[in-house]
């Protein structure tokens, strides 16, 4: 949440789409430079600026949209060109907005955050956690998943979520202490402690860890079926909910007009007798989630990488 955060890290994301394209210190100036205008401008003023910035991304056409448009074309292979071109405009106005309110968000009380965002069957979180059992929540990108997590924060729940170091230092140390000061515990990937031995601990525990993953970065993906194509998707959420006896919780958020919404959906379950096959056949019924979201909240899956791996393997061959 970059944030409900993903076993790859929010801040992986937040990387690959807006620091690829620039070097580590235009990177570092532009988020300190969004940080800045976010505090000092408006509200009114800034929602103008962001959409502004949305509309002029989509124009020049670079990479990321050119990824944005192709991603949302599998997601609804119903409409023509014209409105693909619509919808992938209304996708960087929603990605800027999830910018927009990320920067904002330290500023906002906790009565702000609560009254931000709209929450359905916020319970099947709260229960399993209240017994004593821990929770795996699984999110995507979509809407809002840093104000998704600062709401659970409010909900007296503190959380764990993993973050890949980024380059330079001082960007990473940013993110992180903007993470952990909406009351976010975050583990790095590397260079630190056991990150899976510090996941099972707070699960064993009666924890949650929550965990971006509908895209896999690293080599232990595995395999499923998205939208009716290959694509590769991370297997540790489900790995450690079995391993923990956690529950598998998928979450999902959107935006309104006015709000975002978060949607805590119906528990994953396997009856897989070996592990893999359990691990396998949770992952695949993310996938199916996820699809299914990339169908009808199409606007505000803020997926500017390859997924589907026809993308990533042209990709690797460029």
């Amino acid at each position: 949440m970059a944030s409900l955060a993903g076993m790859t890290g929010p801040l992986r994301g937040a990387r690959d789409r807006v620091g690829a394209a620039v070097t580590s210190s235009a990177a570092t100036i532009g988020y300190g430079a969004g940080w800045g205008l976010s505090q000092r401008l408006p509200e009114p003023w800034l929602t103008k600026a962001f959409d502004a910035m949305a509309v002029r991304a989509a124009r020049r056409d670079g990479r990321a949209v050119r990824q944005l448009r192709a991603n949302l074309a599998r997601a609804r292979p119903d409409i023509g060109d014209d409105e693909l071109d619509e919808l992938t405009r209304e996708g960087m106005r929603s990605y800027l907005r999830y910018w927009r309110e990320a920067f904002r968000l330290p500023q906002w009380s906790r009565e702000e955050i609560r009254a931000r965002l709209v929450a359905s069957n916020p319970e099947r979180l709260l229960d399993p956690l209240a017994s004593g059992q821990g929770v795996v929540a699984v999110l995507g990108h979509f809407g809002n998943w840093d104000h998704a997590g600062a709401w659970v924060t409010t909900q007296g729940v503190p959380f764990t979520t993993v973050a890949e170091r980024l380059r330079p230092e001082s960007l990473y140390d940013r993110f992180v202490a903007y993470r952990e000061s909406l009351g976010m515990e975050v583990v790095p990937l590397t260079g630190g402690q056991d990150v899976a031995g510090v996941l099972q601990e707070r699960l064993h525990a009666g924890g949650l860890v929550a965990l971006l993953a509908d895209r896999d970065l690293g080599e232990a993906g595995m395999d499923v079926d998205l939208l009716g194509e290959p694509a590769r998707l991370p297997a540790g959420p489900a790995l450690l909910a079995l391993r923990t006896g956690a529950v598998l919780l998928p979450v999902l958020s959107s935006y309104d007009s006015t709000h975002t919404r978060l949607d805590f959906l119906p528990p994953l379950t396997t009856s897989a007798p070996r592990v893999r096959d359990g691990v396998k056949d949770l992952t695949q019924q993310w996938a199916t989630i996820v699809g299914d979201a990339a169908r009808h909240r199409t606007r505000d899956w803020h997926m500017l990488q390859p997924v589907w791996n026809a993308d990533r393997n042209a990709g690797e061959s460029r």
